[in-house]
């Protein structure tokens, strides 16, 4: 698994099982493939992809694919199918596939706001984000409003078994960075079906926001800081950088208070220039105050400024992922006891199986 998320994979038949996203929030330019019953998150459409030593087979007539390494047959794998849900649209024709997206298996996802103040301007852009590339595309819609979540929700959990939700935003010119529009939204959707679901924004300037997001039916808060250095933080996510380190670890800890430990998270990058050592004493950190900290290997996505960025060796992401697993475990921190998340589905690393 931590082969085919470092090189990618390549695709006999690209059209094969759920379509793939192109750009946008999120595991951009992947394909969920499901092996020995564990779904990842697998590159696809990136330069690192094109060259993988890793081929999908066509499917055969009961959908599987023989998965192999050169001409080596490695493992028999699936994708998941089509979900019903994509095959709707709103009364005014917004096909619900341009609203929310399946992730990974049974996980509905969502870019509430698909702008952020600081993807357009390069001296503040986030150098790995591609958050504008599937609206350019026409492939989603700027604002989902809190009525169009809640009526393809509802549609994913009857038509396909979702299981949980995630919803996250670009950031808005606002100081509750978001925390608005996901309580706007969470509320509206609770009221529709009963749906787990994990909110996700920047740390907001008002920590009276965590108790409104609980309140409004969010159930786990991911608060990402993606970088763990102040060097790197100021080199790759510029504007993001401005919200201090101090600030994130402030906010997690009130955070915590509200959802409960492990029910907050944050998404670590790993490839991006911080070391090893740094990014596990980070995670210390996290873990002493009972924050999940999901490590993931970072994906370089076409028409970024990180697109020919070398990803993370295989033998790196063990290096992080194994003693990073020992600590969680001895912590009784593990991502599968979330309500939902990033860490609960798990596809987009293989940090899940490192945990005990």
């Amino acid at each position: 698994m931590a082969d085919l998320q470092s090189y990618g994979l390549r695709l006999a038949d690209p059209g094969a099982g759920a379509p793939t996203r192109i750009g946008g929030a999120g595991p951009s330019d992947h394909k969920a493939v499901t092996v020995d019953g564990h779904t990842i998150m697998v590159p696809v459409h990136t330069g690192t992809a094109a060259a993988s030593p890793f081929l999908a087979d066509r499917p055969d007539s009961e959908g599987r694919v023989t998965l192999r390494r050169g001409t080596i047959p490695i493992a028999t794998a699936t994708f998941p199918k089509v979900p019903r849900f994509y095959a709707l649209q709103t009364f005014d024709g917004i096909p619900y596939s341009q609203i929310a997206t399946l992730h990974s298996h049974d996980v509905l996802a969502t870019t509430i706001l698909q702008t952020c103040i600081r993807y357009d301007q390069r001296e503040s852009a986030c150098q790995f984000c591609a958050i504008g590339q599937s609206l350019a595309a026409k492939k989603t819609i700027a604002h989902k409003t809190p009525e169009q979540l809640a009526e393809v929700a509802r549609a994913a959990v009857l038509l396909d078994g979702v299981k949980q939700m995630v919803l996250t935003t670009g950031t808005p010119p606002s100081p509750d960075r978001g925390a608005k529009i996901l309580c706007d939204t969470a509320f509206a959707i609770k009221a529709a079906v009963d749906l787990p679901i994990q909110g996700q924004c920047e740390p907001p300037n008002d920590d009276q926001w965590f108790a409104r997001m609980k309140a409004s039916g969010i159930d786990t808060l991911g608060m990402h800081l993606e970088a763990v250095t102040p060097e790197v933080r100021a080199r790759i996510m510029p504007g993001k950088a401005t919200v201090s380190l101090a600030r994130y670890f402030k906010a997690f800890e009130v955070a915590v208070g509200v959802f409960g430990r492990g029910q907050v998270s944050t998404y670590i990058l790993a490839g991006l220039g911080d070391t090893r050592e740094a990014i596990l004493a980070t995670c210390d950190r996290l873990i002493a105050l009972g924050v999940y900290p999901f490590v993931v290997p970072f994906v370089p996505i076409r028409g970024t400024p990180l697109a020919d960025h070398t990803a993370p060796s295989p033998e790196f992401m063990q290096s992080l992922l194994e003693p990073l697993g020992a600590k969680l475990s001895a912590a009784r921190l593990y991502g599968r006891e979330q309500k939902a998340g990033c860490g609960k589905c798990g596809a987009c690393s293989s940090q899940s199986t490192y945990e005990r």
